[in-house]
């Protein structure tokens, strides 16, 4: 397995790749656009060539952009569910340009609605995403903690949402705190073994790209989405021993998003990693 970061994009962008080097990442996720802005950024094409040149040497790859977290394609607000998809649009513009692997995303939340009746719409704005940016780049569906009626905190939802695009652009990213706070217990080889089955069941292990490899802060089944430390959390070392090894699920990539790169007794959160 790959193990990689979210990496700070801040300008000069093309000094990213430098950023990641540095934290001895083999692959890495960004943002592209400010996490909390509507906006989106104008990165100089001087820039993009500068990143694609520097990433010649260093070869850091997959790289992920993570959309921004205002993304809601179940919204009834017109304006959200517009400004949303032209985030994306943005997003997966400026993936294609850097030669990532695609976009990764929320899908929002169902509000007070239930998921049936928002599935359509949904499905719409993902069509409308990749009819806009025909080649390339994957929009990739994390799955969620589930809080506030937040969509894709089962796989059966999320499975639900991919079969309905039918697209082989469509792929799926799963984070550990997440599915480990909606409910998934993945501390024991059976644990893991069960949601490796359901994954394929519901969805199909060839649409699952990646791993966000996060210990989780709150308990199971708590749909609380906070992060933690690698072994510091509610899954253990033991559940990232047995994640990342196994033989479904060990030739993916896995990027940490913890709250430092500081892990158990000041060791690195990678280095944690790449010792299991």
């Amino acid at each position: 397995m790959k193990f990689g970061a979210h990496i700070s994009s801040a300008a000069p962008f093309s000094e990213t790749i430098n950023r990641a080097v540095k934290e001895k990442c083999e692959c890495m996720q960004i943002f592209v656009n400010l996490p909390q802005r509507w906006n989106p950024l104008e990165i100089p094409e001087k820039e993009i060539e500068k990143f694609i040149e520097n990433n010649k040497k260093a070869k850091i790859e997959p790289i992920i952009i993570h959309s921004i977290y205002l993304i809601n394609l179940a919204s009834s607000n017109p304006f959200f569910y517009q400004a949303s998809q032209k985030s994306l649009i943005d997003d997966m513009k400026k993936a294609k340009a850097i030669g990532a692997l695609g976009v990764n995303t929320h899908l929002g939340s169902t509000k007070e609605r239930d998921l049936k009746d928002c599935i359509d719409q949904i499905v719409q704005a993902i069509e409308n995403i990749l009819t806009v940016v025909p080649e390339g780049p994957d929009f990739i569906i994390e799955n969620s903690a589930g809080a506030g009626n937040i969509i894709g905190d089962t796989l059966e939802e999320i499975g639900q949402i991919v079969k309905a695009t039918n697209s082989e652009r469509v792929k799926v990213l799963i984070d550990t705190a997440h599915a480990f706070a909606s409910g998934y217990d993945i501390r024991s080889r059976v644990g893991v073994d069960d949601f490796v089955k359901k994954f394929d069941k519901e969805i199909g292990l060839e649409k699952l790209v990646g791993l966000h490899l996060n210990d989780s802060a709150s308990i199971k089944n708590s749909h609380r989405d906070r992060h933690a430390d690698i072994g510091e959390g509610g899954l253990g070392i033991g559940a990232f021993k047995l994640m990342i090894n196994h033989p479904k699920l060990k030739d993916l990539f896995g990027i940490i998003e913890t709250p430092s790169m500081k892990g158990k007794g000041g060791v690195d959160n990678l280095t944690i990693l790449r010792s299991l």
